[in-house]
This record gives structure tokens, C-alpha cells and sequence, in this order.
């Protein structure tokens, strides 16, 4: 076969096969050079739910019932007006984790809110709550 041969032979496919070649470099090109938009702060409403049912946390073996000194927090919240509007308060989940048993002795115990995406919590009222452990029979 020919040097002539070569380059002529299905000469189509190669060409075409190079525009598919540049297409993709420049598509990849392009997704790699376009600047990041930096990410916005957070802007919208913000929403306060008082008296928040706080749920005790603990291991399935550990029977004994705690009692939480202050049995509600409240939670305020802020995110796209969109998402607030909708906002309702058993979609807010407040807890108290005790299924650490190192940390159960001690006076106050951190409390953990969960949202739906798109919220985020601004304050947690109070923040850590007293539990009262059961005294254990010997």
C-alpha cells in the first residue's frame, strides 16, 4: 500500500473521526476552564420552632429511662424561602445521643437537630440538656 493510499484510504472515517476527536477535547476543554461559581451564602428566611419534643438516644440494651431535665429546645432555622415556606415542625428532629455510656455521668448532654436539605440550622435554645440517669440497683 502507497503513502498516498494510506491517507486517502476511507478517508471519510478518519476525517470524521478527527472532528469527533476535536469535539470531545473541546467540550472537556470547556468544562475544565469555566469558573467555579464560589459558593453563595446562605440567603433566605429564617424561622424559630419553640418547644421541640427532644428525643433520648440510647443502646437497645440500655433499658433504663432517662429523663431529660428540659424536655424541649427551640430551633431556629433559615434557608430559601421556597424550602421555609413549607417548613413544618415534625420535620425538625431534636435528640440527645446516649448511646455512649462514657459520657452519660456527665451534667449536660449535647443536643443534635436534624433538617431536610436545604435548611440550616442557625441556633439550638438550650444547647446541651440535663439527664437524669436512673439510679441502678446493686
Amino acid at each position: 500500500m502507497a503513502m498516498r493510499d494510506w491517507v486517502t484510504h476511507d478517508f471519510g472515517w478518519k476525517l470524521f473521526s478527527l472532528f469527533l476527536a476535536v469535539a470531545i477535547w473541546l467540550t472537556v476543554h470547556k468544562i475544565y476552564e469555566e469558573p467555579k461559581p464560589a459558593a453563595k451564602p446562605v440567603s433566605g428566611n429564617t424561622l424559630t420552632f419553640g418547644n421541640l419534643p427532644v428525643l433520648v438516644v440510647s443502646a437497645a440494651s440500655d433499658v433504663r429511662d432517662f429523663r431529660l431535665l428540659q424536655p424541649t429546645v427551640s430551633v431556629t432555622v433559615t434557608g430559601p424561602a421556597e424550602v421555609i415556606g413549607k417548613l413544618q415542625a415534625n420535620r425538625i428532629h431534636a435528640t440527645v445521643d446516649l448511646t455512649d455510656t462514657s459520657t452519660i455521668l456527665t451534667m449536660k448532654q449535647r443536643v443534635d437537630v436534624s433538617v431536610p436539605a436545604g435548611v440550616t440550622v442557625v441556633s439550638i435554645n438550650p444547647e446541651s440538656i440535663g439527664v437524669l440517669a436512673p439510679q441502678q440497683k446493686h
